[in-house]
C-alpha cells in the first residue's frame, strides 16, 4: 500500500499510550502514513523516546466539536492523497474520523483498547463498527464488548518491543523485589496489592512506579499498615529507564481491578514488558490478562480484589524464587511466540492495506 491512510489520535503525547505510539512508527517507517492528527494536547509529562521521533509528523486538530475537527482535519489534507481514515480508540476520535471521511468520501476504521469502547453507548459503538472499513481490538475482552454487538473485529495485540525489554538474570534475594507500574489510579488495585503484602511473610520490598491521583491515599494506607520503609513510591518514568527497573526486580505484580465506573484494564502493557524482560508475574484474572498468563506456568493469576489470595501467591514465590525463575523463562517464550511487536504490527498493517486500499 503506498502512502494515504490518516491516522486520528487522542492526546498526543500521552505516557500511557506507548502502544499508539509504537505502532504509529512502524506504519510511518512503512511509509504508509499521509498525516497523524490529534484531537487534544498530551498530558504534559515527559514523553517516551519515540514520542519525540513522532512529533514533527502530528498535527493538533483545533478545539471543537468532532464535526469541527473533521472540518478542519479535511482542511489541513487538501492537495494530499487520502485513501481512508482510521482513528486510534473508539470514542472521540472515532466521531472525528467518521466526520472526516465522509468530507473526503473515503471510509474509516477504528482500533480499540478498553475504556474507550465502553465511553460508548452500545447502540453507538455498533453502529460505527457496522460502518467502518475495519475495527480492530487489542484483547480479547474488548473484542468480546464488539462481537456481542454485532461487529465484525480483528483481533491484534499490542505486542512488546523484544529488543527493548530483554530477559537478565533474576537477582539474588532475600529480600524479595518486587515491582508494579502503572499510573495510580483506582482501576490499579494498588490498594489491594498493600492489603495483601501486610500479610506477606518473609523480607521484601516493593517498588511502586507510577504517578496520580491515589498516590497520597495509597502512601497513607502503607502507613496505616506498617509498611512504609519496605514500599517506594518511585513516581513515573519513561520506557528508556524501565529495563532496568525490571532486571532489578525478581517478581512482578499487576492486581487490575474493576473501579466504580466499570473501567478496568484489558492487557496491561507492565504484564508483556515484564514477561519479555523475563520475570514471574503475579496478576488479577481480569480483562485479557489470561490471554498472556498462563497460571502456573508463566506466572499466577488471582481473583481481583481477594488480597489473601494474592499474598499465598505471593508467598508460594517468596518460598520458591526458582519456581519465579522458571515462571520467567517461559514468559519470554510466550512473548517472543504470541506477543512480539513487530509480528503484530506487520499483522495491523496487513489489515490496515486490505481495508483501505
Amino acid at each position: 500500500m503506498t502512502e494515504g491512510l490518516v491516522m486520528v489520535l487522542s492526546g498526543f503525547p500521552r505516557r500511557s499510550e506507548t502502544f499508539a505510539l509504537n505502532e504509529i512508527a512502524a506504519l510511518a517507517a512503512r511509509g504508509m502514513l499521509t498525516a497523524v492528527f490529534a484531537t487534544k494536547p498530551g498530558d504534559g509529562l515527559s514523553p517516551h523516546p519515540v514520542a519525540a521521533i513522532l512529533a514533527p509528523m502530528i498535527e493538533q486538530l483545533p478545539t471543537g466539536t468532532p464535526s469541527e475537527q473533521g472540518a478542519a482535519l479535511v482542511a489541513r489534507l487538501r492537495g494530499r492523497r487520502v485513501t481512508g481514515v482510521h482513528a486510534y480508540f473508539a470514542h472521540t476520535p472515532t466521531d472525528v474520523a467518521q466526520a472526516a471521511s465522509c468530507r473526503l468520501g473515503v471510509r474509516y476504521g477504528f482500533s480499540t483498547h478498553a475504556k474507550d469502547a465502553r465511553k460508548v453507548a452500545p447502540e453507538a459503538l455498533r453502529q460505527r463498527g457496522l460502518g467502518a472499513a475495519c475495527v480492530v481490538a487489542c484483547n480479547t475482552d474488548v473484542a468480546r464488548t464488539l462481537r456481542t454487538e454485532g461487529v465484525a473485529t480483528h483481533l491484534i495485540p499490542h505486542g512488546v518491543d523484544l529488543s527493548h525489554f530483554r530477559p537478565t538474570p533474576v537477582p539474588p534475594g532475600p529480600p524479595t523485589r518486587l515491582l508494579d507500574v502503572g499510573r495510580l489510579v483506582a482501576k490499579k488495585g494498588f490498594d489491594v496489592l498493600l492489603e495483601a503484602l501486610t500479610a506477606l511473610q518473609g523480607p521484601w520490598e516493593l517498588t511502586l512506579v507510577g504517578d496520580g491521583p491515589e498516590r497520597a491515599r495509597l502512601e497513607g494506607l502503607a502507613t496505616d499498615r506498617g509498611i512504609a520503609r519496605q514500599v517506594h513510591f518511585a513516581g513515573s518514568c519513561t520506557h528508556a529507564a524501565l529495563p532496568r527497573l525490571y532486571a532489578e526486580a525478581q517478581v512482578v505484580v499487576v492486581p487490575s481491578v474493576e473501579d466504580a465506573t466499570g473501567d478496568r484494564d484489558g492487557l496491561p502493557n507492565v504484564v508483556l514488558e515484564a514477561m519479555a524482560s523475563g520475570r514471574a508475574v503475579v496478576a488479577s484474572d481480569i480483562g485479557a490478562t489470561a490471554s498472556a498468563i498462563l497460571s502456573g506456568r508463566t506466572g499466577l493469576l488471582v481473583p481481583p480484589r481477594e488480597a489473601p489470595a494474592l499474598t499465598r501467591a505471593l508467598e508460594r514465590l517468596v518460598r520458591q524464587p526458582a519456581l519465579g525463575v522458571d515462571f520467567g523463562r517461559h514468559a519470554r517464550r510466550r512473548v517472543e511466540e504470541h506477543f512480539d511487536l513487530g509480528r503484530c504490527t506487520r499483522r495491523l498493517e496487513r489489515v490496515l492495506e486490505t481495508a483501505y486500499a
